[in-house]
């Protein structure tokens, strides 16, 4: 019997498995192919080292920006001067006077004493804003006299008069004076408040 032959498969030169191309393949192949090419009419070479020519810079993705407004005031803010309690730039001198002796009505009152000075700020600012919109004009805030065993004073005693000359209170306020000993002597102040 005559010896039967098994088909073998057929490999063409395609076929052959190809070892992996590096990056420096890629680049030799390139520049032969580069070197047989005539440029267009009025272009320019590319450079011949292709290894110096860096490549383009990563950027990162802009991510927009959310733009917020500044908060507005309820009323338009100047440069207002500086309140203490011996200038009040905002009233007049027999106004002043009476505020000094006492002789006001008052027709709103806060009492800040105890209160921390977070606390104390709040409130403050929360009771000049309800008293403003109200249309009151004479307002005492008692901070407590604060007197401590060194000598110094309280915090709130200190701090509150910088909370009434500064924004947003300081575009409400006129005046404010220390109270007369009837009403809590330096331990409180008389605040006059604009007209709404």
């Amino acid at each position: 019997m005559p010896k039967t032959l098994k088909p073998r498969a057929v490999q063409h030169k395609s076929a052959k498995k190809k070892k992996a191309e590096t990056p420096e393949d890629d680049l030799k192949l390139w520049q032969v192919v580069a070197e047989t090419v005539e440029p267009l009419k009025g272009r320019d070479l590319p450079p011949a080292d292709y290894d110096a020519v860096p490549p383009p810079p990563m950027v990162a993705p802009r991510l927009p920006v959310k733009r917020t407004e500044p908060p507005q005031s309820p009323l338009p803010v100047f440069a207002l001067p500086e309140l203490t309690h011996d200038h009040q730039p905002g009233l007049d001198k027999a106004t002043a006077k009476r505020m000094r002796r006492g002789q006001v009505k008052i027709s709103g009152r806060i009492d800040l004493h105890g209160m921390t000075q977070a606390d104390a700020h709040q409130a403050l600012d929360r009771f000049l804003d309800d008293a403003w919109m109200a249309g009151k004009r004479e307002v005492l805030v008692i901070t407590g006299k604060g007197t401590r065993a060194d000598g110094s004073i309280g915090v709130l005693r200190q701090q509150v008069p910088r909370w009434l000359g500064s924004f947003p209170n300081r575009t409400k306020v006129v005046a404010f004076t220390y109270a007369s000993a009837k009403d809590g002597g330096e331990g409180a102040l008389y605040v006059r408040l604009k007209k709404r």
